[in-house]
């Protein structure tokens, strides 16, 4: 039994069962892949994948309880490399992060300057995507750190940790009702009088969208929502053209760049939101990892983050940030 056919087989499962897609991912042959989880099939003595002539169809139950140990055995082969690495190169190495557009666009870039100057000879990967895409890479040991809001509590097999509250603002032109009303009696401003305006916002499932979409709903209003976006940038872009007032991410508002947009604050009408940082349980951490945690959220120190993830079961995990961390900085 090889290390390298344990990664064709999970590389094949992660892949839709395509041997060419996992080929591709490995960058390998077709054939090589195929001819290597035969072999690991014979000296095993069971079948992992069921094949219908050329093409896997299903994963055997045998392979079902397989791959369940291949994945231990390549995050336990991943930390033994990261262990050498540490006390052989500790300054050097490859961090990647997955993360949204918002988290990468307004809260990262102070932190990762000063993770760069830092730490000049770690390669940084950012990648972004949606949030269960971004939990999904973390799960799967394409990415060491996931960064979002919302999808990561789904995911048992991620230590998650809180890292800073944060809540939504109205963008709207200066000359916009809402404006004017607000400048003369910003008590006035109510999810009822959001709700009388087109409402430009997160598609469903980013920044933070459930809370907003709750909030309206339990006092049975249905805004107009004419466009939603995963970009802060491209509802700024709408809200400026007039299709709607846009509900964004506080954060997201810079007075100098967005000097033609109006900010008005709506903590009071929505639930702040929380801001993660999770990674693999039992995935080795380096140094620059913890240090580049440390960055993003001063409170996770490597004595709270080595607690939190020396914990195996996931609600007891769960139990003892929210005791750990019950108010959390705001942004």
């Amino acid at each position: 039994m090889k290390l390298r056919q344990l990664h064709y087989v999970q590389e094949i499962a992660k892949r839709g069962l395509s041997v060419t897609a996992a080929a591709e991912a490995l960058f390998t042959s077709q054939p090589g892949v195929s001819k290597q989880v035969r072999l690991l099939e014979e000296e095993l003595g069971v079948e992992i994948f069921v094949r219908n002539g050329k093409h896997i169809a299903e994963i055997t139950p045998a392979g079902k309880r397989i791959l369940e140990y291949t994945r231990k055995l390549l995050l336990e082969a991943d930390n033994i490399r990261n262990i050498a690495s540490e006390f052989r190169t500790a300054d050097r190495g490859d961090l990647s992060v997955a993360t949204t557009h918002t988290q990468a666009r307004y809260a990262l870039p102070p932190v990762i300057s000063g993770f760069r100057n830092a730490w000049p000879s770690v390669a940084l990967h950012l990648h972004q995507g949606s949030p269960p895409q971004i939990a999904k890479q973390a799960v799967e040991g394409t990415a060491d750190f996931a960064i979002a809001t919302e999808a990561l509590e789904h995911f048992d097999d991620l230590v998650m940790l809180p890292c800073y509250h944060w809540n939504r603002s109205i963008l709207v032109p200066p000359d916009h009702p809402l404006a004017l009303a607000y400048r003369s009696h910003p008590q006035d401003l109510s999810l009822q009088a959001i709700a009388e305006h087109p409402v430009i916002t997160y598609t469903f499932g980013f920044t933070g969208r459930s809370k907003l979409d709750q909030a309206f709903a339990a006092q049975g209003l249905r805004p107009d929502v004419v466009l939603t976006a995963v970009d802060a940038d491209v509802i700024k872009t709408y809200v400026r053209l007039g299709l709607g007032i846009g509900i964004v991410a506080s954060m997201s508002h810079d007075e100098t760049l967005d000097h033609d947009l109006v900010s008005l604050p709506v903590d009071h009408l929505f639930e702040p939101s929380t801001t993660h940082i999770g990674f693999r349980h039992g995935m080795f951490l380096r140094g620059f990892m913890f240090d580049f945690i440390q960055r993003f959220a001063p409170h996770l120190t490597r004595d709270v983050v080595e607690a939190v993830a020396a914990i195996p079961d996931p609600e007891q995990r769960r139990r003892l940030v929210a005791e750990r961390f019950p108010t959390l900085q705001k942004r």
